[in-house]
């Protein structure tokens, strides 16, 4: 997808048909021209008005609701319209080859409608990456992060820090250009505070967890010696034989995943072969060197082996597994049985509140990959910014405000906007 189109683009917006109504949406120079067409005439802005939908030769199409949203007070900023169609297949298909017969008109591609928003200022490239998300949201706590950065909480907020970053640069440039004339205070303490505050309350915004693992689940691993239950408790937890079972120890040589979510938090759970010394068999020990890759890696660890062998991890949860069977291990932090169910409450409880520390907070932005590497850079720049030189600074001060230009698509984005907008549905 190229830069800004002047085509007026139309796509099916709603569910693929068949379904009680179906929503084709137009946008475009020629979208007012694309109703009147349809319609005979263009109904009053902003109000559902019936009317009759005929193709170019005088054929009845439906009988429809039209919305027509003139720009660029509207979802993308253009011209615009809705046509609420009965929802049937040969409805839509008719409707979208009568569209495709009017000039200037052209069905779009993944995304085309948020992009356009985008381009027309009606969202900026941190809302629209919120958007993506709430498209592909799972889980409870995806849905929340998503609504958060699509509603331009984040936007907000990187807004203030422009405008605290221009002001020191205001007072910075009036420091070195007049610095001759005799109403012009030179930077003092204050500026000095001021930058300081300003890093400071980036840098506690990077040190909050991200939103990949929102995104991706939170890594949880079961570990622990052969035959010591690790799948049948990885089957209990996820609801579904995803593991096969067996009392032939090394049954698990490789690691097995599975994603599940649990109280609205999204878990990527891997099982994993068992962990013992030395093997004869070259398969099972390269199951083994990927356990304990997997347990390095893990955000949490499920450990189902005896206390004075878990490994080190920061976030461990010892488990006394088959409690129905074997005794308790009574300094383990929960006993299970896969068979009966017994202490899986629990330990799903534990796993929840592990994750909880882990995820960003219901109130806090979650930022991704590319917000933390462009706030990186501009604690970076604002750190060089404290330097002796004035024109040093100022140009660290520059380069603090691009970067935070980048996070709202005002400067240096062109180059991933089709892979972001690609994300998106057609109609979207």
């Amino acid at each position: 997808m190229s830069g800004v189109s002047r085509d007026t683009i139309f796509a099916l917006s709603s569910g693929q048909p068949p379904a009680a109504i179906a929503v084709i949406r137009i946008s475009g120079p020629r979208a007012q021209a694309a109703v009147s067409a349809l319609a005979g005439k263009v109904p009053a802005p902003r109000r559902a008005t019936f009317s009759t939908l005929f193709a170019r030769d005088g054929q009845v199409l439906d009988n429809a609701l039209i919305l027509w949203l003139p720009g660029p007070d509207n979802a993308t900023g253009e011209d615009a319209a809705e046509l609420h169609l009965h929802g049937g297949r040969s409805v839509v298909a008719a409707v979208n080859a009568a569209l495709t017969e009017l000039p200037g008109l052209r069905a779009a591609e993944p995304g085309e409608f948020t992009r356009r928003a985008y381009e027309n200022g009606r969202i900026d490239l941190a809302e629209a990456e919120g958007l993506a998300d709430l498209l592909a949201a799972e889980t409870e706590s995806q849905r929340r992060a998503a609504l958060t950065l699509a509603g331009g909480a984040l936007s907000r907020r990187i807004a203030d820090w422009q405008e605290q970053v221009l002001k020191l640069a205001a007072e910075l440039e009036a420091a070195i250009d007049f610095a001759d004339e005799g109403d012009v205070i030179p930077v003092g303490a204050g500026w000095h505070n001021l930058l300081r505050s300003l890093h400071g309350e980036i840098a506690a915004t990077l040190a909050r967890p991200d939103a990949e693992r929102l995104r991706d689940g939170v890594r949880v691993v079961i570990a622990g010696p052969p035959n010591a239950g690790k799948s049948s408790l990885l089957n209990a937890l996820i609801g579904r034989e995803a593991a096969i079972i067996s009392p032939i120890a090394g049954t698990t040589r490789d690691v097995i995943e599975a994603p599940v979510a649990i109280d609205g938090i999204p878990f990527l759970f891997a099982d994993t072969a068992g962990l013992r010394g030395d093997s004869d068999d070259p398969i099972e020990e390269m199951g083994i060197a990927r356990a304990k890759g997997r347990v390095a890696a893990a955000d949490i660890v499920l450990w189902l082996g005896n206390i004075s062998d878990r490994p080190d991890h920061p976030s461990l949860v010892t488990v006394s597994p088959r409690c129905d069977v074997i005794p308790v291990d009574l300094k383990a932090d929960v006993a299970t049985s896969s068979l009966t169910g017994a202490g899986l409450a629990t330990l799903t409880a534990m796993i929840a509140e592990h994750a909880r520390a882990i995820l960003p907070a219901e109130t806090d932005i979650a930022i991704n990959w590319r917000h933390r590497a462009e706030l990186k850079n501009c604690c970076t720049a604002l750190e060089e910014a404290q330097a002796d030189d004035l024109i040093l600074a100022a140009e660290s001060l520059r380069v603090a405000r691009h970067a935070l230009d980048r996070i709202t698509g005002r400067a240096g984005v062109e180059d991933m906007l089709d892979a972001l907008f690609g994300r998106f549905c057609i109609g979207k």
